[in-house]
């Protein structure tokens, strides 16, 4: 079994709960109101404003051993580069105060989530950062595009208003392939262990986003 598949297998548990959140369920539903649909991307863009800042700190501490993992890394900052411009984006097509909410704080569960990382990058392994990899593509690539689908039929919102649920979907479904041949190649038990056990954490911080949004 390869370590991406045993990844899987070892976080199966904390992956269930997540998807299991009722912001989710009524999502691919088409019964999720727009004050949700604005929560949802409010911390999305709390989050995903660190994406670039986390990939740097975690490429400047790689050792010289990865240092294949540390040019995957520059590649990831070139595709990610800017994306919580699209989601302030989509919140005003939604008719949201896009810069209200770039000046507000995130909800707890995304504060620890991002502090989380940030530490684990810091003061254990820096390919830790993958474990958040893991979750975030993994989640965007099951739910968002049919997720996006369902709540622009239900609520009758413009394209535009999905950019970052829609470009994820398809975008992440490759990232999820460059993804597995990269932590294929971590063969140290140490490297492993950082990466499943970070992703099993924030599997827990970020469906307590979900579980902590509105549902009106």
């Amino acid at each position: 079994m390869s370590f991406y598949q045993t990844l899987q297998e070892q976080t199966a548990g904390e992956r269930a709960r997540l998807l299991a959140a009722p912001m989710i369920s009524r999502a691919l539903a088409g019964t999720l109101p727009l004050d949700s649909y604005l929560a949802f991307l409010e911390q999305a863009y709390h989050h995903v404003r660190h994406t670039v800042p986390l990939l740097m700190a975690c490429g400047a501490r790689i050792p010289e051993r990865l240092e294949w993992l540390r040019g995957a890394i520059a590649h990831y900052i070139e595709e990610e580069y800017g994306h919580q411009e699209w989601i302030l984006d989509d919140i005003r097509a939604c008719g949201g105060d896009a810069d209200a909410i770039r000046n507000a704080q995130p909800g707890l569960p995304v504060e620890l989530m991002i502090s989380y990382v940030y530490d684990r990058i810091a003061r254990h392994n820096p390919v830790s950062f993958l474990g958040m990899v893991q979750v975030l593509e993994g989640t965007s690539v099951t739910v968002a595009t049919r997720a996006a689908g369902c709540i622009q039929n239900s609520l009758g919102l413009p394209d535009s208003a999905f950019s970052y649920l829609t470009s994820h979907g398809s975008l992440d479904i490759e990232h999820i392939d460059f993804f597995e041949k990269l932590v294929n190649r971590l063969d140290e038990p140490d490297d492993q262990a950082a990466v499943t056990h970070t992703a099993r954490v924030v599997y827990r911080l970020y469906g307590d986003m979900f579980y902590s949004l509105p549902l009106s």
